[in-house]
Protein backbone atom coordinates (compact mmCIF):
# COMPACT_ATOMS: atom_id res chain seq x y z
CA UNK A 1 0.00 0.00 0.00
CA UNK A 2 1.15 3.34 -0.92
CA UNK A 3 1.49 6.37 1.15
CA UNK A 4 -1.10 7.80 -1.46
CA UNK A 5 -3.48 4.61 -0.72
CA UNK A 6 -2.77 5.18 2.99
CA UNK A 7 -3.18 9.45 2.82
CA UNK A 8 -0.64 11.09 4.68
CA UNK A 9 -2.73 13.87 5.24
CA UNK A 10 -5.06 11.81 6.95
CA UNK A 11 -2.50 10.32 9.42
CA UNK A 12 -1.53 14.03 10.37
CA UNK A 13 -4.93 14.78 11.26
CA UNK A 14 -4.46 12.05 13.27
CA UNK A 15 -1.52 12.99 14.88
CA UNK A 16 -2.26 16.22 14.65
CA UNK A 17 -5.21 15.48 17.03
CA UNK A 18 -3.02 14.22 19.90
CA UNK A 19 -1.13 17.71 19.35
CA UNK A 20 1.68 16.13 18.28
CA UNK A 21 2.66 14.80 21.86
CA UNK A 22 4.98 11.93 21.85
CA UNK A 23 3.30 10.58 24.79
CA UNK A 24 0.23 9.93 23.00
CA UNK A 25 2.55 7.41 20.88
CA UNK A 26 0.33 4.61 21.83
CA UNK A 27 -2.69 6.55 20.91
CA UNK A 28 -1.88 7.30 17.24
CA UNK A 29 -1.05 3.83 16.88
CA UNK A 30 -4.53 2.94 18.10
CA UNK A 31 -6.58 5.52 15.66
CA UNK A 32 -3.94 4.92 12.89
CA UNK A 33 -4.83 1.13 13.04
CA UNK A 34 -8.89 1.77 13.74
CA UNK A 35 -8.59 3.77 10.04
CA UNK A 36 -6.79 0.86 8.38
CA UNK A 37 -7.27 -2.18 9.87
CA UNK A 38 -3.82 -2.48 10.23
CA UNK A 39 -0.07 -0.46 11.08
CA UNK A 40 1.07 0.09 7.86
CA UNK A 41 4.88 0.43 7.37
CA UNK A 42 4.55 4.15 6.02
CA UNK A 43 2.45 5.32 8.90
CA UNK A 44 4.73 3.90 11.27
CA UNK A 45 7.70 6.14 9.37
CA UNK A 46 5.30 9.36 9.31
CA UNK A 47 4.79 8.54 13.34
CA UNK A 48 8.25 8.16 13.97
CA UNK A 49 9.34 11.11 11.97
CA UNK A 50 6.32 13.42 13.47
CA UNK A 51 6.63 12.41 17.31
CA UNK A 52 10.38 12.75 16.84
CA UNK A 53 10.54 9.09 17.87
CA UNK A 54 12.95 6.66 16.43
CA UNK A 55 11.13 3.97 13.89
CA UNK A 56 13.04 1.34 16.15
CA UNK A 57 10.40 2.88 19.16
CA UNK A 58 7.29 2.93 16.58
CA UNK A 59 8.40 -0.54 16.24
CA UNK A 60 8.75 -1.83 19.62
CA UNK A 61 5.24 -0.36 20.41
CA UNK A 62 3.25 -1.58 17.53
CA UNK A 63 5.10 -4.99 18.09
CA UNK A 64 4.76 -5.73 21.81
CA UNK A 65 0.53 -4.72 22.17
CA UNK A 66 -0.54 -7.76 20.56
CA UNK A 67 -3.94 -5.87 19.29
CA UNK A 68 -1.45 -4.93 16.91
CA UNK A 69 -1.08 -6.00 13.86
CA UNK A 70 1.68 -5.17 10.99
CA UNK A 71 -0.09 -6.98 8.17
CA UNK A 72 -3.66 -5.69 7.09
CA UNK A 73 -6.57 -7.86 8.54
CA UNK A 74 -9.52 -8.96 6.46
CA UNK A 75 -12.82 -7.24 6.37
CA UNK A 76 -13.46 -9.71 9.35
CA UNK A 77 -11.02 -10.71 11.96
CA UNK A 78 -12.34 -14.12 13.36
CA UNK A 79 -10.14 -15.06 16.80
CA UNK A 80 -10.42 -18.15 18.28
CA UNK A 81 -9.51 -17.80 22.33
CA UNK A 82 -6.66 -20.10 23.32
CA UNK A 83 -6.32 -19.80 26.33
CA UNK A 84 -6.30 -22.77 29.13
CA UNK A 85 -10.19 -22.88 29.97
CA UNK A 86 -11.15 -22.43 26.09
CA UNK A 87 -8.42 -24.94 25.42
CA UNK A 88 -10.00 -27.44 26.93
CA UNK A 89 -13.47 -26.60 26.23
CA UNK A 90 -12.33 -27.37 22.40
CA UNK A 91 -10.51 -24.49 21.01
CA UNK A 92 -8.35 -26.59 18.99
CA UNK A 93 -10.83 -28.09 17.11
CA UNK A 94 -12.85 -24.51 17.20
CA UNK A 95 -9.67 -23.34 15.07
CA UNK A 96 -9.49 -26.40 12.85
CA UNK A 97 -13.13 -25.84 11.81
CA UNK A 98 -12.21 -22.26 11.03
CA UNK A 99 -9.02 -23.60 9.08
CA UNK A 100 -11.20 -25.54 7.41
CA UNK A 101 -14.10 -23.17 6.23
CA UNK A 102 -12.05 -20.23 5.44
CA UNK A 103 -9.57 -21.97 3.30
CA UNK A 104 -6.72 -20.29 5.83
CA UNK A 105 -4.21 -21.35 8.63
CA UNK A 106 -4.29 -18.81 11.70
CA UNK A 107 -2.27 -16.11 11.48
CA UNK A 108 -3.25 -15.64 8.04
CA UNK A 109 -5.96 -13.60 5.91
CA UNK A 110 -7.92 -15.40 2.79
CA UNK A 111 -7.14 -14.51 -0.57
CA UNK A 112 -10.40 -11.92 -1.27
CA UNK A 113 -9.33 -9.75 1.99
CA UNK A 114 -12.85 -11.09 3.22
CA UNK A 115 -11.42 -12.78 6.55
CA UNK A 116 -8.37 -13.20 8.49
CA UNK A 117 -7.74 -16.10 11.62
CA UNK A 118 -5.94 -15.94 14.69
CA UNK A 119 -5.30 -17.91 17.60
CA UNK A 120 -5.02 -15.48 20.58
CA UNK A 121 -3.94 -16.13 24.06
CA UNK A 122 -6.85 -15.55 27.31
CA UNK A 123 -9.46 -12.92 25.68
CA UNK A 124 -10.37 -12.82 29.86
CA UNK A 125 -13.91 -14.13 29.58
CA UNK A 126 -13.49 -18.03 30.58
CA UNK A 127 -16.80 -18.02 31.68
CA UNK A 128 -18.02 -17.71 28.06
CA UNK A 129 -15.41 -20.71 27.25
CA UNK A 130 -14.34 -21.55 24.34
CA UNK A 131 -14.60 -18.21 22.94
CA UNK A 132 -14.41 -16.95 19.22
CA UNK A 133 -14.50 -13.17 18.23
CA UNK A 134 -15.44 -11.60 14.78
CA UNK A 135 -14.12 -8.41 15.14
CA UNK A 136 -16.60 -6.61 18.14
CA UNK A 137 -18.73 -10.01 18.14
CA UNK A 138 -18.09 -12.46 20.60
CA UNK A 139 -19.28 -16.11 20.01
CA UNK A 140 -19.50 -17.74 23.68
CA UNK A 141 -19.52 -21.41 24.44
CA UNK A 142 -18.60 -22.06 20.36
CA UNK A 143 -18.13 -24.58 18.85
CA UNK A 144 -16.84 -26.34 15.63
CA UNK A 145 -20.36 -27.18 14.64
CA UNK A 146 -21.71 -23.25 14.49
CA UNK A 147 -18.05 -22.03 12.43
CA UNK A 148 -20.13 -22.54 9.01
CA UNK A 149 -23.04 -20.23 10.23
CA UNK A 150 -21.39 -17.42 11.68
CA UNK A 151 -19.08 -17.55 8.42
CA UNK A 152 -22.01 -17.59 6.22
CA UNK A 153 -22.89 -14.64 8.15
CA UNK A 154 -19.94 -13.14 7.45
CA UNK A 155 -20.23 -13.84 3.92
CA UNK A 156 -23.87 -12.23 3.71
CA UNK A 157 -22.55 -9.09 5.07
CA UNK A 158 -19.88 -8.21 2.35
CA UNK A 159 -20.05 -6.09 -0.51
CA UNK A 160 -21.09 -8.21 -3.99
CA UNK A 161 -17.52 -8.14 -5.06
CA UNK A 162 -15.97 -10.02 -2.54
Amino acid sequence: MSMSTLSADRINKIIDSYSADRAASLAVLQEIQAEYNYLPREALEQVSERLEIPLSEVYHIATFYPHFTLRPRGEFCVRVCMGTACHVNGAPRILEACERELGVKAGGSTEDGAFSLEATGCMGACAQAPIMMVNDEAHPQMTAARVPDVVFECRCKLPEDK
